[in-house]
């Protein structure tokens, strides 16, 4: 039984980790700049150790991960900025080193190895960099596009109005996963260490294209949604970051092994965007009001 620090545990990627960590029997320390928050008592609830930390404290990551075996840290440019994420990032991955643990797996992004110029990929990969050169056993995984992104934002405005508006082709794949998938595989990682210790591996769940995952929408919301390709420059008026991103997605791909990974690691249970859709409460989504821009 293992004791795993988790970063970002109110988070999708923490959260999820953290649950699928608590599931199999491990420790969990959730930590948090908010250990009061409705997210962090709902891990208390599930048995999770919840404590306070803020990356820009060593102080507070120190005390978080004394005593811990390993760490799941996930960083974020959003709310902050880039610059801000490799730093915090590096603290982090410093702290884990100097709490001597025994394996961190980091969660990037796939395809941020490759030079994509996407800024808040290029961010992660610098964190990547500094994690292999931290004299402590490192993963790295790097999911594909979330699938949960589809159930909020302007996608779920465009599903109000029988819309998926999304900034790419009609016929253009796209590898997707959803926050469950990535905490299954961070967990089985975790409880692997030897088989994935100094690894990056690419993560995804399924590969569709915009006019499939419409398609997808329409089925599970019961709606006559169709596909809105989004002019770039109009992401680019809300994000440059994210408008890169896109551009990226369109002109290379995003591919990822899919098959590979469902043949050689099929505990995870992968989902399939279908059955993700398939999972979420649209009738609620659907009649929330709508978040302010």
């Amino acid at each position: 039984m293992l004791t795993v620090a988790v970063t970002g545990a109110t988070g999708a990627q923490g959260g999820a980790t953290a649950r699928a960590l608590l599931t199999a029997g491990h420790h969990v320390r959730a930590l948090t700049r908010r250990p009061g928050s409705p997210a962090a008592e709902a891990l208390r609830g599930l048995g999770a150790d919840v404590r306070h930390a803020d990356f820009d404290d060593r102080a507070s990551l120190g005390a978080a991960l004394s005593g811990a075996d390993a760490l799941f840290a996930v960083t974020t440019p959003f709310g902050t900025d880039t610059a801000a994420e490799t730093r915090q990032g590096r603290a982090l991955v410093d702290a884990a080193a100097a709490a001597r643990l025994g394996h961190v797996v980091l969660t990037s992004a796939a395809h941020a190895d490759r030079g994509t110029r996407i800024p808040h990929y290029e961010s992660k990969y610098l964190v990547e960099q500094h994690l292999r050169t931290a004299g402590v056993p490192w993963t790295v995984i790097a999911p594909a596009a979330f699938m949960d992104n589809y159930a909020s934002g302007w996608t779920l405005d465009g599903l109000r109005e029988d819309t998926f508006a999304w900034p790419m082709p009609a016929g253009r794949p796209l590898t997707l996963i959803p926050a469950a998938d990535i905490g299954a595989f961070a967990a089985l990682v975790l409880r692997r260490r030897d088989a994935f210790a100094g690894r990056r591996i690419d993560i995804a769940s399924d590969t569709c294209t915009p006019d499939h995952i419409a398609g997808v929408l329409a089925a599970a919301t019961g709606r006559p949604v169709v596909h809105q390709e989004v002019p770039l420059d109009h992401v680019r008026t809300r994000s440059a970051d994210l408008a890169a991103m896109f551009a990226y997605f369109t002109d290379v791909g995003l591919d990822v092994d899919v098959a590979g990974l469902r043949r050689d690691h099929p505990e995870v249970g992968w989902h399939s965007f279908a059955d993700w859709a398939a999972g979420q409460e649209w009738s609620a989504l659907l009649s929330a009001a709508p978040a302010p821009h």
